[in-house]
């Protein structure tokens, strides 16, 4: 039985067939296409689980694959680039990319990566049956992925809204990047602290926007907690 169903999108052959090996042999069923339009034709006509998507692509790259499918999904996203910069990196989470990877990897990795992301997003699905979380002037309706301050709604993205959920869940708690990234993207070994830093700053700012008293505190050298104003 198939685990589920990956669109791996890149133009080089070797590294199709590297990852194809590997995610086929731990079960999951795979897609391979090598540009960025034909991409979103089989996001849309395939309803793969998750996508490894590469920046660089012909037709449409990758940044603008990842924004077209984050106007409307949040279908999880893995990037690849051959470029070890931080600002891609920092831009790709910006857009909605749940994970990312600089070439050349360790194809082990990324079936782990894979696995992960789609633990996270198991996670959140089971979350469904929960209820809604009032802290302060926000709620949080966790069956619709909805938040609102004081009845206005927020516009969150997918990560920024199970952010705020695993902090409320914890509210007054300090939780570290590291149990953050647990929670939130379903991994922890891999040290990538800065993705939760970029979202968390996301949400300070459309909070503090939105007139909400909910305050994200820094604990310096260990991570962050709510506190309800």
């Amino acid at each position: 039985m198939s685990q589920g169903t990956i669109l791996v999108v890149d133009d080089e052959a070797n590294i199709v067939e590297l990852v194809r090996m590997y995610l086929e042999k731990d079960g999951y069923t795979v897609i391979a296409v090598q540009d960025g339009r034909t991409a979103l034709d089989r996001i849309e006509a395939a309803r793969p689980d998750l996508v490894v998507l590469d920046l660089m692509l012909p037709e449409i790259d990758g940044w603008e694959v990842c924004k077209r499918v984050r106007a409307s999904s949040d279908l999880p996203i893995l990037m690849l680039t051959a470029r070890d910069d931080d600002i891609d990196k920092i831009v790709g989470l910006e857009l909605g990319a749940d994970d990312y990877m600089t070439k050349p990897f360790n194809p082990r990795e990324l079936v782990a990566r894979v696995r992960a992301i789609l633990r996270r997003v198991g996670y959140v699905s089971r979350m469904a049956g929960e209820t809604v979380i009032e802290r302060g002037d926000v709620s949080i309706d966790i069956p619709r992925r909805e938040v609102t301050v004081n009845g206005h709604r927020l516009d969150l993205r997918a990560r920024e809204f199970d952010l705020l959920h695993a902090l409320a869940d914890n509210v007054g708690i300090v939780l570290s990047r590291e149990k953050l990234l647990e929670l939130v993207w379903g991994f922890d070994f891999y040290g990538q602290t800065r993705t939760v830093d970029v979202h968390v700053a996301h949400l300070r700012s459309k909070l503090a926007a939105a007139g909400s008293t909910l305050v994200i505190e820094t604990v310096w050298g260990i991570g962050y907690k709510l506190v309800a104003g």
